[in-house]
């Protein structure tokens, strides 16, 4: 990177709403700033990209997207979907990629349609949202998403999504009412998210396709910071066949975390210290979280100007493609 010349700055976990899920769900229905600018994808959106320094989107349905319908109906409505969102982002390819929406209630469908993003849309992979219909997305009914995703050498972002109706009642319930947000970006969102990224390693997904990329977003849902303990209270526990497998070097070996919606800077540098720092993403969280404080963050970052590109665009140009 030249001395001196701004980085490109790409954000990947920016998030926008279909109007047609949007009317089927009947999401935000009082309205609303943040359910106007997940609507947007025009000028309003690129207008204020603009004025945070932020080059390129790749943009991704917001939570819970197609899989809050039946298999059929999330089948046809993820390819139609997708195919909306890629009418925009050609209208703007210098601005705009994307990830698919999947229709995890069918795992076949879902990685036929997964290719089909990909291959035909120049999709740059997927994102998935908690849980589907009560399971994690590292119960083998899934892998083939998975067993896809490695052939088309193509990233899975695992997205938070609502808690489980009995993990509410047990862990949440004294305080939804006057914490609403303990369900989502306050806390339930993290246990959730965190809690399928250890499934995961532990699934013995890792060892069937040793090639998959997991994305985690808010600097891996507090995974990186515990990751010494678990590892090492895994690895007591492992069995003979299995030593080898230890918790930290899977982990490290196939996650990507992004910055979205959390501006810490110890955060990020224990994110650095213990992933590295090629496994960093610059990611804001649109619209529930402004973009300009993103940008500015990373400008004041006691990072050097080659790891501070890396962030903002070089791990994302060689992940995705860009």
């Amino acid at each position: 990177m030249d001395s001196g010349k701004k980085p490109r700055v790409i954000a990947i976990e920016e998030h926008y709403l279909d109007a047609v899920v949007e009317a089927r769900l009947g999401l935000w229905s009082a309205g609303g700033e943040t359910r106007d600018r997940l609507a947007d994808l025009g000028e309003r959106r690129v207008g204020q990209m603009d004025a945070a320094g932020i080059d390129i989107q790749v943009l991704s349905h917001c939570v819970p997207g197609v899989q809050a319908f039946e298999a059929d109906e999330a089948a046809t409505l993820a390819r139609d979907v997708n195919d909306r969102l890629f009418d925009f982002v050609t209208s703007k390819p210098d601005r705009f990629c994307a990830f698919a929406t999947l229709p995890t209630p069918d795992p076949h469908s879902a990685a036929d349609e997964l290719e089909r993003s990909v291959t035909a849309l120049g999709f740059k992979g997927a994102m998935v949202h908690g849980l589907t219909n009560g399971l994690f997305i590292d119960d083998k009914r899934f892998w083939p998403i998975f067993d896809r995703a490695q052939a088309l050498d193509v990233p899975i972002y695992v997205h938070p999504g609502r808690p489980h109706p009995a993990v509410i009642e047990a862990y949440y319930r004294d305080y939804v009412e006057a914490y609403p947000a303990i369900l989502n970006a306050g806390w339930g969102f993290t246990v959730e998210t965190a809690t399928a990224g250890l499934r995961l390693v532990l699934s013995g997904v890792f060892d069937a396709y040793p090639n998959l990329k997991i994305i985690l977003g808010h600097l891996g849902e507090s995974l990186p910071f515990s990751l010494w303990r678990i590892n090492h209270t895994f690895s007591k526990a492992m069995p003979a066949n299995k030593k080898d497998a230890r918790f930290r070097e899977i982990f490290c070996a196939h996650f990507y975390v992004t910055t979205s919606g959390n501006f810490s800077t110890p955060a990020l540098l224990c994110c650095i210290q213990e992933l590295g720092i090629d496994r960093i993403l610059f990611g804001v969280d649109w619209p529930y979280i402004e973009n300009a404080p993103g940008t500015k963050w990373m400008q004041d970052l006691p990072l050097s100007e080659q790891d501070r590109g890396k962030i903002l665009n070089g791990n994302a140009r060689n992940l995705l493609r860009i």
